[in-house]
């Protein structure tokens, strides 16, 4: 035997620090899981007394985030389960299955006996077989307080005909995590990577596990080949052939006692199975070097498969920690992968054009399934970085990045083509999610459906609830199915009162009414002055904010407490509102 190259023996040497990271995590966290362990099993206790199936109709679902939506494989309908909900003292984690008709954009809530624990950051992969099955693998559950946390390595299965759980239990499978990525690829599924952390220590994984859906046994799996370094959050596609595709995701690693260094991973690979048919599959990772415009470095963002062979992700953020403040780069953007062609593209976003504009530009009908907003053969055009400020009244500074699509050259028209276009444009406001990560993705027959996640502005961290639609074959426009409900949203923070004793002048009212009337009157007779200076708002954004001004003047107040000042109350309404239509302006 010849020595070990220098390559693999650091190979070696990182596969031993992190079996002893695991080690060392693993016994730290055995206290705060039995901790845990204990509430969890109260929450059971609540949920052993349901009995019956019961379906009722619902409202939307509360604000949340790391929920999991799936396509129900034979319906017309959305499942949606778990999540999580943080309203700046207190961290909420669900176990409730809300359905969404999409014939009828309405939901239902379903009470099932015998649900999984309440969890969030888990994976679900549905299958068509029985009527359709939705699995569910890992997950966490965290304390109240947030500061301790429970990974579950349980296996659950969702029987869509019967409405009915089953927890499955075999040994073998992944140790416990969140944040991992699972798929269905032929007759198994197939977990990758996720992470484990106790109050002081964080371990990330790259090890792969199938589980057979015939047999119901595990393996772990031991590709050849270079594959990812350990991370979370990464995509995680099935190609027709039957590999698996991975790209992007998350880790950090410990520079020093209480020094972190995040790393946000752009490379891909696939998991590629050889030997199919025999005894036992061999897989092989191989690296992948994609062509086209690949998605700008972001963690957070939501991943679905869509049409003609093509993956997507949509929305994440880019941190970067400074002295004295946290950037967010929130995103709402769309990436194309082509499994086919190995190619990434940005999802264009074309807009509605009547027909006689399309012959007024000699625009040819468009290919069925074209789908990607880009002209074939074509060279393909880098996406447009719009970047912009928003400054909350506490003076943190939030830079939010809006990602779009280079804009087509078009022929020169006369003025009165012009002064129809405008008229065209003005007759209808588009509307797109506002930027935001960890939301939930859905597609159902060729349309993408975008549920909650989150955004910040400043400190404060605003849960959404609300449910955009975008035909991926056409990509004309997004449609607006649920918007945010401003009741919903709360943020309850100590350090609100420090800022009472700040010298701002501002009219004080009584009652909501009153005190809704005098923002009203103030923005109206001094508009300028209550406007800080990095919230400016263009033309285009104060053509329609003024007829939603109450909505995000009553969500700040709701933030802010009643005995807020009126200029802050508006100053925080119109960071808000900015930072939520950011993707229409």
């Amino acid at each position: 035997m010849g020595k070990k190259s220098k390559k693999e023996k650091k190979v070696k040497g990182a596969e031993k620090t992190a079996a002893k990271m695991e080690k060392k995590v693993s016994k730290r966290a055995k206290k705060e899981e039995e901790d845990l362990e204990a509430l969890i099993a109260e929450f059971q206790t609540l949920d052993a007394k349901k009995t019956q199936i019961i379906e009722t109709a619902c409202p939307p679902p509360s604000p949340r985030l790391n929920a999991s939506l799936s396509a129900h494989p034979e319906r017309d309908e959305l499942i949606l389960f778990g999540g999580e909900y943080f309203n700046g003292q207190k961290t909420f984690l669900y176990n409730e299955l809300y359905i969404y008709n999409i014939r009828k954009n309405s939901w239902s809530k379903v009470d099932i006996p015998s649900p999984p624990p309440r969890r969030c950051a888990h994976q679900v992969a549905v299958v068509p077989q029985g009527g359709g099955q939705l699995w569910i693998f890992g997950g966490e559950f965290a304390s109240p307080d947030g500061e301790q946390f429970y990974h579950y390595k349980d296996l659950w299965v969702l029987h869509l005909a019967t409405k009915t759980w089953e927890q499955i239990k075999v040994p073998g499978g992944p140790s416990g995590r969140s944040g991992h990525r699972m798929v269905a690829c032929k007759r198994q599924l197939i977990v990758f990577g996720g992470f484990h952390e106790s109050a002081r220590d964080y371990v990330y994984y790259n090890d792969v596990y199938a589980f057979n859906l015939d047999t119901f046994t595990w393996t772990k799996l031991s590709p050849s080949g270079t594959g990812p370094a350990p991370r979370s959050g990464c995509q995680m596609a099935t190609t027709p052939e039957g590999n698996i595709i991975v790209y992007g995701g998350y880790s950090k690693q410990r520079i020093k006692k209480d020094v972190d260094k995040g790393t946000l991973h752009t490379d891909m690979f696939l998991l590629k199975a050889e030997g199919v048919g025999k005894e036992e599959d061999k897989w092989v990772w191989n690296r992948l070097s994609p062509s086209g415009v690949k998605p700008t470095p972001r963690s957070g963002f939501s991943v679905a498969i869509g049409p003609n062979n093509r993956s997507l992700l949509f929305g994440g953020v880019h941190d970067e920690e400074e002295e004295e403040r946290i950037e967010g780069d929130f995103f709402s953007d769309i990436y194309f992968y082509d499994m086919g062609k190995n190619r990434w593209f940005p999802g264009q976003l074309k807009g509605p054009k009547s027909e006689k504009k399309k012959r007024r530009r000699g625009k040819k009908a468009e290919a069925e399934g074209a789908g990607d907003g880009e002209a074939e053969g074509q060279p393909p055009q880098g996406p447009v970085e719009i970047v912009k400020e928003v400054v909350a009244e506490d003076g943190t500074v939030m830079t939010i990045k809006q990602v779009v699509s280079a804009p087509e050259v078009e022929p020169e028209r006369s003025e009165s083509e012009d002064e129809e276009e405008a008229g065209d444009e003005a007759s209808g406001e588009q509307v797109e999610p506002c930027p935001r990560s960890n939301a939930m993705l859905a597609v159902k027959h060729g349309v993408l459906y975008v549920y909650g996640g989150m955004f910040e502005v400043g400190d404060r961290q605003f849960t959404l609830n609300d449910l955009y639609s975008i035909d991926l074959h056409k990509m004309e426009e997004w449609k607006v199915l649920v918007e945010m409900d401003p009741k919903t949203q709360e943020w309850l923070e100590e350090s609100e009162s420090d800022e009472e004793g700040d010298d701002v002048e501002g009219a004080e009212g009584g009652g909501d009414d009153d005190e809704e009337e005098g923002s009203d009157e103030e923005s109206e007779d001094d508009e300028e002055e209550e406007r800080h200076p990095s919230v400016q708002l263009d033309e285009k954004y104060t053509d329609y904010l003024p007829r939603t001004e109450q909505y995000w003047i009553k969500l700040a107040r709701h933030n802010m407490g009643p005995d807020a000042k009126e200029k802050k109350v508006a100053k925080l309404a119109h960071a808000m509102a900015k930072t939520f239509y950011e993707g229409s302006v």
